[in-house]
């Protein structure tokens, strides 16, 4: 049986998308582990799993969509009415709108899995 978008999107693409956010939020914003968690509502554990990659391992190559989760980080850190779950949903929207789709390679050399988005 084919898996539907949804059913992709919620084991694959959301811990992917909330991966980079924490990861844009260190690396492009200065935050700590402990910052990001508390601006992500999320544990100081769940960031340390998401930047050795034990979770959302799958990264995201469009250039455009990391552009918009660099946004995301950014308005997650900037205002306390934007949240993670807001952010993840309005990136994964625009994944689905583009008519994008998912797609998980697993035959990378460093075997991390990359997310490539291809037109459905």
């Amino acid at each position: 049986m084919k898996r539907t978008y949804c059913e992709y999107a919620l084991w694959n693409l959301i811990p992917a998308i909330r991966n980079e956010i924490a990861r844009s939020m260190i690396k492009n914003f200065g935050l700590t582990q402990k910052e990001t968690a508390k601006k992500l509502g999320i544990t100081p554990a769940a960031v340390s799993m998401y930047l050795s990659d034990k979770r959302g391992n799958i990264k995201i190559k469009d250039k455009k969509i990391m552009i918009e989760i660099k946004s995301s980080a950014q308005n997650i850190i900037k205002d306390e009415n934007i949240n993670l779950n807001k952010e993840t949903c309005r990136i994964c929207k625009i994944i689905k709108n583009k008519g994008l789709l998912p797609f998980s390679n697993s035959k990378t050399i460093d075997k991390k899995r990359d997310l490539l988005l291809f037109k459905f």
